[in-house]
């Protein structure tokens, strides 16, 4: 991943909130037919060592991690298209460009396979507690019918990652001056979409205190 300094997240308490606010991974591995990409929803553990996730038997992926191997997963973040009109110095001087603002998380470890139907179980109730947090009603697998749950669990596997590496990068207009940043962040927060809005709050978050008149 390309990643400049300025973008680079590097604490792991943030990275691991990212991943919580963003479970959904896109999981890359090496099959005997090439490269595979699947969305994988994951749970990391606190200290940011590993991944549990569960995915179906038949998906090819199965196969392909038979054997353990690396792999990489991308948990990508809100992202928004910046305008040349955000910046202020558009006025000034003309030379801006249009550009993406967004953030991403990116893992990569181990694979190992779980075959144990209550490490499955586990790991599916912890997902859901984790996804069902907040409801006025969350729902558990002990809301539906026992036999209907067996057959469902019997029909995944359960997936481990040792995280051996664990990146992050922002890109929030940290390379532009205050006043660009702050026009950028304007611009984003007039938007109505969901995805500009949420890239809005993430660099007001930020505070963009950390551009490049701050290297010097």
């Amino acid at each position: 991943m390309y990643e400049p300094a300025l973008f680079r997240v590097e604490e792991k308490a943030e990275l691991i909130a990212f991943l919580r606010a963003y479970p959904l991974g896109l999981v890359i591995a090496q099959g005997a037919e090439g490269l595979s990409a699947d969305l994988i929803p994951f749970l990391v553990d606190d200290e940011g060592l590993s991944l549990r996730a569960h995915f179906a038997r038949a998906n090819p992926l199965l196969s392909t991690l038979a054997t353990p191997q690396r792999v990489l997963v991308v948990f990508n973040g809100p992202q928004a298209y910046v305008r040349p009109g955000y910046y202020p110095s558009k006025a000034e001087h003309g030379r801006v460009v249009p550009t993406w603002n967004y953030a991403m998380v990116q893992a990569s470890g181990m694979t190992r396979l779980h075959e144990d139907s209550g490490w499955i179980a586990r790991q599916v109730a912890d997902l859901t507690a984790q996804q069902e947090a907040g409801q006025p009603e969350p729902w558990t697998p002990t809301d539906a019918p026992k036999d209907y749950i067996q057959a469902q669990m019997g029909a995944i596997v359960g997936l481990e990652i040792e995280i051996s590496e664990l990146r992050g990068k922002y890109k929030l207009s940290q390379n532009r001056s205050e006043p660009d940043r702050r026009g950028v962040l304007a611009g984003l927060a007039q938007e109505k979409s969901h995805k500009t809005q949420a890239a809005a709050e993430l660099m007001a978050a930020r505070r963009l205190s950390n551009g490049p008149e701050a290297q010097r």
